[in-house]
């Protein structure tokens, strides 16, 4: 089958005839991630869309109807004039295409954010435009014209005009660790998905962005110690230190202001919003129309949000709705909203499963969109000609997701009903859309479709991806009964040369986050099937306290995590280990982030039948994580001590049986290093013997280098020392 090259980046290296695979074609994510597609930007026409080129040195224009390419958006050696760059990160496209932002000399900051080079390059006339030579420059987002830039520098906020060279500086105080403008705190970004604030009214004459005044948020501190360079085997003599603010459970978090720029008068207005030290404003945009300010209050224990509708001019804020839960809010319902003319579509989860509701701005309920027992996952929009929306649902089970199409009269309807995990991103008048599929069988397949699901053109079918990984483990979805013995969702991964005869030894890989889900039937190849092609049994269950079930089955871990997550986990051990092919004598366990969190918990219960347990990155005491996600599901350790005594792993170290693995990256700024290191000093203080690896110089994710790789390659060894 002949393929859209043209839009495909191959990820894989080596596809070709199969042959024994090691730890790094499970592991490396630049060998195990299939081919893909480029990231696409649908363009205002509604008929085309542009991707990067194969090289990476230009911005191509496709044809969403014939899929295939009609022409240059923007090329490295097409630019006029004196400035020139010779690569690019990333880039944006205005509303109205004739402008595209682009940047280099990206620097990571926390998970998602970065400093860079920003430029604007004037599709017309070819020339290229330097959005400031005054140094790096963070967030910078266009006005809808693409004559503009806002961006964030030393903390305060700045706008370019890019036709008069002009750089105005529109705040004054920002300060390092004390103000911020623009820009997200780590909390914002980390727990609310905020990069920034930045917000152009629709006629680009406001700007609305947000100030955070962290100065009373404690200051966290670590050494940045740095990972072993062959060319630099000494690397830092003197290790550096690393200093932010971090709120903790428990302690003060960023003061916020929503506040407008008047770009003609050059004038700063606070919105009258009731905001106090408490609260949070965990989402900002404009209307529909694009004059009015919407903004959400949400309140610190997260189970009462207010809608806002605020005037930039006259500062005034009107409610519009407010949604109250006797638990915790999701920001997945929450944040899945989307504003129109004349009303907006906002998700809750009222019912006990999330759906998608329409009012007006005076907060009357125009209509619910969608019902029934499963839940809504994402939002795509409304086709204003026919009135139909576009979502992602879990209609045809919780482990599945499909694209689905709402008509006027709510009927719901699937655009392609098959299991496994659909998601769609649209053109701007939703008459196609690129398709994306998987399954735990099928890699990833990319097809431009039209709105009604018919496919026009298969981009990317990962069939010599696909070939390569034909004799990998497979994985099996299935369910078996939890503590209480209703069904939860579950997964075994088995070698592949698998004997049902034989009797293998099993790994409960397990996360079990609050809203979180880990059994899903979407194509994934990571380093648990490395473990099962190494000779074991891999097994997953969604306990108690997951999430795309219902209300009930997650809200029931509230202020109490750690209680029913670990006897659900330990009951789907149970039901593993009493299989035929299992050796219930040599079980164990193994997660990471809050994964490695019930490692310790379970390894510390006296139902514990686990012979040895890995925990990577864990939280051992939630005391030492932050105020956004802890107290979320928590509340504070000051109206909640009893909850956070018994969610405490550090509490139950002398419970510890089996044998512990426990590793951590010292440069996590997320579940700091802090975590493992009081947990294992605990452990030397009672005597107890376990193994540590200790990540030097790497992040929560390990996502540098090879050091996943050799993170696997390390509990390979640990199981196959303590499992024999």
């Amino acid at each position: 089958m002949k393929r859209l090259t043209s839009l495909i980046f191959a990820a894989t290296a080596g596809l070709g005839s199969m042959t024994a695979l090691n730890v790094d074609d499970f592991c490396n994510v630049k060998i195990t991630a299939p081919a893909g597609i480029k990231d696409i930007h649908p363009l205002a026409d509604g008929e085309t869309f542009a991707a990067l080129s194969d090289d990476g040195k230009a911005i191509e224009l496709y044809s969403y109807k014939t899929a295939s390419k009609i022409g240059t958006i923007f090329s490295i050696s097409g630019v006029k004039g004196d400035l020139k760059i010779d690569s690019f990160d990333g880039f944006d496209i205005s509303d109205n295409g004739k402008k595209v932002l682009l940047w280099n000399n990206t620097k990571k900051i926390y998970r998602h954010s970065f400093t860079a080079q920003y430029y604007v390059y004037d599709v017309l006339r070819s020339t290229l435009a330097l959005v400031s030579a005054n140094g790096p420059q963070r967030d910078a987002t266009m006005s809808h014209d693409g004559r503009m830039v806002a961006f964030m520098r030393d903390n305060n906020v700045y706008v370019t005009n890019i036709d008069y060279k002009s750089e105005v500086r529109v705040t004054s105080d920002g300060k390092a660790n004390e103000i911020i403008y623009g820009s997200s705190d780590w909390a914002y970004e980390e727990e609310f998905g905020m990069i920034n604030s930045f917000r152009w009214s629709g006629d680009d004459a406001v700007l609305a962005f947000m100030r955070f005044d962290e100065s009373r948020v404690p200051v966290y501190s670590f050494d940045e110690y740095k990972a072993y360079d062959a060319k630099s085997p000494y690397g830092d003599i003197y290790p550096s230190s690393y200093s932010y603010k971090y709120p903790l459970a428990g302690y003060p978090n960023s003061e916020v202001q929503v506040l407008a720029y008047n770009i003609d008068n050059r004038t700063i207005k606070k919105m009258d919003l009731p905001v106090d030290s408490r609260d949070y404003v965990p989402s900002l945009e404009f209307d529909g129309e694009g004059n009015t300010l919407m903004a959400m209050v949400l309140n610190r224990e997260q189970n009462r949000l207010q809608l806002y509708k605020v005037n930039p001019g006259s500062t005034i804020a009107h409610p519009v709705i407010t949604e109250i839960s006797n638990a915790w809010l999701s920001p997945e319902a929450y944040q899945m909203v989307h504003y129109y003319k004349r009303s907006f579509v906002i998700a809750s989860e009222r019912t006990g499963y999330r759906h998608l509701y329409e009012y007006d701005y005076n907060g009357n309920l125009l209509r619910q969109l969608t019902s029934g027992d499963w839940n809504v996952t994402d939002y795509y929009g409304l086709d204003a000609k026919t009135g139909i929306h576009y979502a992602q649902t879990t209609g045809l089970s919780a482990v599945n997701r499909n694209v689905v199409s709402i008509d006027g009269k709510g009927k719901v309807q699937m655009l392609n009903g098959i299991a496994g995990t659909e998601s769609a991103s649209f053109s701007r008048d939703f008459n196609y859309f690129v398709r994306k599929y998987s399954s735990i069988t099928i890699p990833p397949q990319y097809s431009i479709c039209t709105a009604k699901g018919k496919v026009i053109k298969n981009l990317e079918l990962n069939e010599a991806y696909a070939a390569k990984y034909s004799d990998a483990p497979r994985m099996e979805l299935l369910t078996v009964p939890n503590a209480k013995g209703d069904e939860m969702n579950a997964y075994i991964i088995k070698p592949h040369d698998f004997d049902a005869n034989k009797k293998y030894p099993l790994l409960m890989y397990q996360y079990n986050g609050p809203d979180s889900q880990t059994v899903v039937n979407s194509w994934k190849l990571d380093g648990a099937y490395y473990i099962a092609d190494c000779g074991y049994i891999v097994a997953c269950v969604d306990g108690r306290g997951t999430g795309n079930r219902s209300r009930e089955w997650a809200n029931c871990v509230y202020r109490n995590l750690g209680q029913l997550e670990v006897e659900d986990q330990l009951a789907g051990a149970r039901w593993f280990a009493s299989q035929p092919y299992i050796d219930s004598n040599r079980t164990a366990c193994f997660g990471w982030s809050f994964g490695g969190y019930m490692t310790l918990m379970e390894m510390a219960n006296p139902d514990s039948k686990f012979k040895c347990g890995i925990a990577m990155a864990s939280v051992s005491d939630w005391r030492f994580y932050d105020s956004i996600y802890t107290e979320r599901y928590m509340g504070t350790p000051q109206d909640n001590e009893e909850g956070y005594n018994a969610a405490s792993a550090l509490n139950r170290s002398d419970k510890l049986q089996g044998r512990l693995l426990i590793m951590s990256g010292t440069n996590d700024d997320n579940v700091h290093f802090y975590n493992t290191l009081q947990y294992s000093s605990k452990l030397n203080e009672e005597g107890k013997v376990f193994d540590m690896m200790v990540m030097a110089g790497f992040e929560h994710s390990l996502r540098m280098g090879n050091a996943r790789s050799r993170l696997y390659s390390k509990i390979v060894d640990f199981l196959n020392t303590n499992l024999r």
